[in-house]
């Protein structure tokens, strides 16, 4: 992705704090971005995890250069910017960096989107108080925000921490109902089914069936069995915790089974199977699954565990459940 010479130094302006980037020379406009010396720029980009280090060259050109660079990285199309670039814009447009205005920095917004707009962004505020990009044309947005190994806020962590709290004392359905089925609807799942435990005919080993449409609009169904606390390799599993053998017997049978489709009308069978845990999965029982699948299966049969649900959730701007605060304390 390219984006005009003028337009990556007038963001360089941005991030550099230059008074009057985008305001007419003789108005009396106060900043509305702090400024960033050499020093300080090389720590905004460190608190991304990444590497530049300025080097004493001119600011705004130099800023200028790593949105080149930003830019050029793998990205999914022309509407969706690399979620590095993304990345620095939310940093930007932090909240807390608010100067001269509210902390709906609704000037600063103004000033960045008169710059975005002539490469056909513009950028906006979420519920979720991280700003996004929307690609004017397409009206599709890019969010940096959904990478799950990235580092957290100090308002994610809370929010980590008072979901970890509810999971500790949810119930199976709880976990599937109140977490799961909004996750992965937010995730870009469709058609998602819960078989429940109150009433298990038919169920086959299936908590959840869901189906994923792929950009060829072909479909790939996945299955899901879910367990609320911990999966271990033991001989014999302490209460609330489970044997990942008889998990792993459920998910053949939920890859043997077929489940009807009734947007499709046809009846067809599970591609995927998920293990989900709501605590952890000791090494011992991935060793055991991993040691267990054949060639065939190993792609069929993945698994996500409490740090994966619990990160997941939060980088996915998801409200909390209800009952769990965000004070945990």
């Amino acid at each position: 992705m390219e984006f005009r010479k003028r337009t990556l130094e007038r963001l360089g302006d941005l991030i550099c704090g230059n008074l009057g980037a985008d305001v007419p020379r003789g108005d009396t406009e106060p900043p509305y971005f702090p400024y960033r010396s050499s020093k300080y720029l090389t720590e905004f980009f460190g608190e991304l995890d990444m590497d530049w280090e300025h080097d004493g060259s001119t600011r705004h050109r130099w800023v200028a250069g790593v949105l080149e660079q930003l830019l050029a990285e793998s990205h999914e199309g022309p509407a969706h910017p690399p979620e590095s670039f993304c990345r620095v814009i939310d940093h930007l447009m932090d909240p807390a960096s608010a100067l001269n205005e509210g902390r709906d920095r609704s000037n600063a917004l103004r000033q960045l989107n008169d710059v975005l707009s002539r490469e056909g962004f513009e950028a906006f505020y979420a519920e979720d108080k991280h700003c996004y990009l929307r690609h004017i044309g397409t009206n599709s947005v890019s969010r940096p925000a959904q990478n799950p190994h990235r580092p957290l806020s100090v308002a994610e962590t809370q929010r980590r921490s008072a979901l970890a709290a509810f999971l500790d004392t949810c119930s199976e359905d709880a976990l599937i109902e109140e977490v799961l089925l909004p996750l992965f609807r937010q995730l870009g799942f469709h058609r998602i089914t819960a078989a429940g435990h109150r009433d298990k005919a038919l169920e086959y080993g299936k908590d959840i069936w869901m189906r994923y449409t792929l950009p060829t609009q072909h479909f790939l169904y996945f299955g899901i069995q879910v367990k609320r606390g911990k999966l271990d390799a033991t001989g014999r599993s302490r209460t609330g915790n489970a044997n990942i053998a008889e998990i792993h017997n459920q998910a053949l049978m939920m890859l043997a089974h077929e489940i009807f489709d009734s947007e499709t009308n046809r009846r067809v069978l599970v591609d995927h199977a998920f293990i989900v845990a709501g605590g952890e999965i000791t090494k011992a029982a991935r060793n055991w699954l991993g040691n267990a699948l054949d060639a065939a299966k190993r792609s069929q049969i993945m698994f996500m565990d409490r740090d994966d649900i619990l990160n997941q959730y939060v980088v996915s701007s998801l409200p909390l459940p209800a009952g769990a605060s965000e004070d945990p304390l």
